[in-house]
């Protein structure tokens, strides 16, 4: 792709500018709405995103835009931006530092690039299509992790699985060595560090998961759907991401017999 060195300092310059918003609300007393959807959203999630926006608009006006809190501009385009200002509303209005700013650029539909920015923690990891992904400038790596029955395995939370889902959950935690819970994106970050092996996750937005793929693939690691196929902008958001590829299989082969 061209200009992509280009793309990568936008999209750190979005990244700089996310921060300042994301410190100015954390743990301050925001007012909480609620959405359609029952998640919680605050002024510092709209702020955020409005502040990203506003940028790639004067920078890149020809790409496309999809954010969880502003909807869909120009979606059609060669490259979309696809950004979810706090990912993990429910732990920022805790007051827990485990939620994260995402920032995806897609190119026709396929995620190249991605950002996990953590402003309280002063983290940052970077994911970029054939390069190795880093954290704060340092390149990481996925650890070797052959067996789910050695994994750490990471969900955000088990209400959020039904019916035959929640079988096919409760498999892959009960098999797993240590089963973690409630870090949302950051969970993806500790397993392109080495820190922890899989992430199952289902009903996701592409706002959730697209810039999750470019840094755990960077990392040396896999990032599918339940099925096995790679994510896109239109995936349905059944996400498994693992740092080692026999552990995925793995974690894949036991969602599949669970839900027959």
């Amino acid at each position: 792709m061209e200009n992509l060195d280009r793309f990568l300092e936008i999209a750190h310059k979005l990244a700089d500018a996310a921060r300042p918003v994301v410190r100015k609300y954390y743990r301050t007393p925001v007012a909480v709405d609620v959405k359609a959807d029952d998640s919680p959203v605050t002024i510092a999630d709209r702020e955020v995103e409005r502040t990203m926006r506003d940028i790639l608009n004067a920078e890149l006006p020809d790409h496309g835009i999809l954010g969880e809190e502003h909807g869909r501009e120009n979606v059609d385009a060669e490259y979309v931006w696809v950004l979810d200002p706090i990912d993990g509303t429910k732990s920022f209005i805790s007051g827990k530092p485990s939620f994260a700013t995402l920032i995806a650029l897609c190119h026709n539909g396929k995620p190249v690039m991605g950002i996990i920015d953590q402003a309280i923690t002063d983290e940052r990891w970077v994911g970029v299509m054939g390069q190795p992904s880093t954290m704060n400038g340092t390149e990481i790596s996925a650890r070797e992790c052959e067996t789910l029955a050695s994994a750490t395995f990471f969900t955000t939370a088990p209400e959020l699985f039904r019916d035959k889902a929640f079988d096919a959950y409760q498999a892959v935690s009960k098999q797993s060595r240590i089963a973690m819970y409630g870090v949302d994106a950051y969970a993806y970050g500790l397993t392109a560090l080495g820190l922890a092996d899989t992430v199952v996750e289902i009903g996701l937005q592409a706002y959730d998961f697209c810039a999750l793929v470019p840094v755990v693939e960077g990392a040396g690691g896999v990032m599918t759907d339940w099925s096995g196929k790679e994510l896109t902008i239109e995936s349905a958001g059944d996400v498994v991401a693992s740092g080692d590829a026999r552990c995925h299989a793995e974690v894949l082969a036991t969602i599949k017999s669970a839900m027959a």
